[in-house]
């Protein structure tokens, strides 16, 4: 479902691909082919959110802002896995945030940084760009190889070829 909250509706760009199970509302800005999941939340209501290109919000996931402190920034090329609350941080370009992991208020990912699956990111965490974090609390635990670089951009195409297949299948409700 993708509604207006208070004035604000979605933007969405048209090479998007929305799941017809995922709520989308308020202030939400998707760039071109991002994708958003099944029952993935994209809740615009007490802050904004923007998500850069080519990136993909995976099943169950949620993103929310805090008011009148934190929106939610995701970049270009980003992977949110299955079951992740990112919640009023930044996360730039290219990067995995890992299956059930949690990015809490005015923490930062830098770009092509991987949030390992299962982890919390404290508040006001600063993840240094193209490194590896993993844990409760995530702590730094190496730095980024060429290889990591490359699955994190073969996540997010994978996501690009979904969309492909999703919108080339007639969905059949039984």
């Amino acid at each position: 479902m993708i509604r207006t909250y208070r004035g604000h509706s979605p933007q969405i760009a048209s090479s998007c691909y929305i799941d017809v199970s995922a709520q989308i509302l308020g202030d939400v800005i998707l760039g071109e082919r991002s994708s958003v999941w099944m029952n993935a939340v994209l809740r615009g209501d007490v802050n904004s959110i923007r998500v850069g290109s080519c990136s993909n919000v995976q099943d169950c996931s949620v993103l929310h802002g805090q008011r009148n402190r934190y929106p939610v920034i995701v970049g270009d090329w980003v992977t949110i896995g299955h079951n992740v609350t990112v919640h009023g941080c930044v996360v730039e370009d290219m990067c995995v945030i890992g299956m059930g992991a949690r990015v809490l208020n005015n923490s930062r990912i830098g770009e092509g940084s991987i949030i390992a699956a299962g982890s919390v990111v404290p508040e006001d965490t600063i993840v240094p760009p193209r490194t590896l974090w993993a844990g409760v609390p995530a702590k730094l635990r190496r730095e980024i190889t060429d290889q990591d670089r490359d699955l994190i951009r073969e996540y997010a195409q994978n996501y690009l070829d979904y969309v492909e297949i999703y919108r080339n299948e007639p969905p059949q409700v039984l």
